[in-house]
């Protein structure tokens, strides 16, 4: 009775494991089968079923159809970068349950389908940088319920849907470096409370809304390096209640005021938050401190900062007390001119 039950399994994983597409090379032992850079302008039949990684990379594949992964139930690991892809159709990905890694970097997507993530409960490593995205539905990436790792960089992204990251609870690195964002808004990262590192590099953004930071209770790293930042709310970073978070500042305009240099110096005596390049800070205005490092000029500021509003304040009580004596000098003439 246990030969009879074994055998048509038996017979299946060896006609299985014969299926190879031409020009693929299939390894039996691991199920990886390698189709890399073979000029493949669609997927190939005949892979596997038991196949647990697919090396498609270096193709010719403009576009992921509904059927293109039929089949295919046990893959783990699926790269597809560096293939010319324009497009990814609705239900294109949903088949693929069991996939942890998906690498679709380097293409040429412009949009994702609202129902890319459908199906991909057990993805842990989403790789879109260098694509051409512009902007993030809000229901592209809802379902990716098992997301760690998820790399958007070098993109065009210049809007993202408040809710776009609401399904992903268990992110914990998220890349959205070289981007076109201009606002990091309140509301994005709500439920990103395990996220340890956030990278937001080399984007254009010039304003960091007071509560956008507030539900990160784990970041370690915060990259906001080469923005649009000329000054800061001390409450914006006072919200992360974090025990260590390292900030990256530099190769930003910033505005030399005393304002700014109040801000770095409660930042750098919060026992939680270390400013890594404070010492590389330098300012875009005002004029006279182009150039000069922050941490060199602060004191300075503040000094001429302070000296300018005391000479203000002096001139202007002088230009009133001359007003109040000249004022007395006139009535005190009058009432001479009156007694005469």
């Amino acid at each position: 009775m246990i030969c009879i039950a074994f055998l048509p399994i038996t017979l299946f994983v060896v006609v299985a494991s014969k299926l190879c597409p031409p020009q693929c090379f299939c390894y039996e032992a691991s199920d990886l089968v390698n189709c890399r850079s073979q000029g493949f302008t669609h997927i190939p039949h005949s892979i596997p079923h038991g196949t647990w990684l697919l090396d498609l990379s270096g193709n010719k594949l403009s576009e992921l159809r509904s059927t293109s992964f039929t089949g295919i139930w046990a893959l783990r690991v699926l790269l597809i970068s560096q293939s010319s892809m324009q497009m990814v159709h609705s239900q294109a990905l949903s088949s693929l349950t069991f996939l942890e890694k998906l690498d679709l970097s380097y293409n040429e997507l412009r949009v994702l389908p609202p129902d890319f993530s459908e199906g991909l409960t057990s993805l842990k490593d989403l790789r879109l940088s260098h694509n051409a995205l512009e902007h993030l539905d809000t229901h592209s990436l809802e379902e990716l319920e098992s997301l760690e790792k998820l790399d958007l960089s070098h993109n065009n992204i210049h809007v993202i849907g408040v809710g776009a990251f609401r399904g992903l609870a268990r992110l914990r690195h998220l890349n959205l470096a070289w981007n076109q964002l201009l606002v990091l808004q309140g509301g994005l990262l709500t439920m990103q409370r395990g996220l340890g590192v956030l990278l937001l590099g080399h984007n254009n953004i010039s304003k960091i809304e007071a509560e956008a930071l507030a539900p990160l209770q784990t970041l370690t790293i915060l990259n906001l390096e080469a923005n649009q930042l000329r000054s800061l709310k001390f409450k914006t970073f006072l919200n992360l209640k974090t025990t260590s978070t390292h900030l990256q500042l530099s190769e930003n305009p910033w505005m030399c005021d005393c304002d700014l240099h109040r801000v770095f110096s409660k930042i750098l005596h919060v026992r939680h938050l270390h400013v890594d390049d404070y010492w590389n800070i330098t300012c875009h205005a005002p004029h006279l401190l182009a150039g000069e490092f922050l941490g060199l000029t602060d004191s300075q500021v503040c000094i001429a900062e302070t000296a300018t509003v005391l000479v203000i304040t002096g001139t202007v009580m002088v230009t009133v007390v001359a007003a109040i004596i000249m004022a007395e000098r006139q009535r005190r003439k009058k009432t001479v001119n009156l007694e005469k």
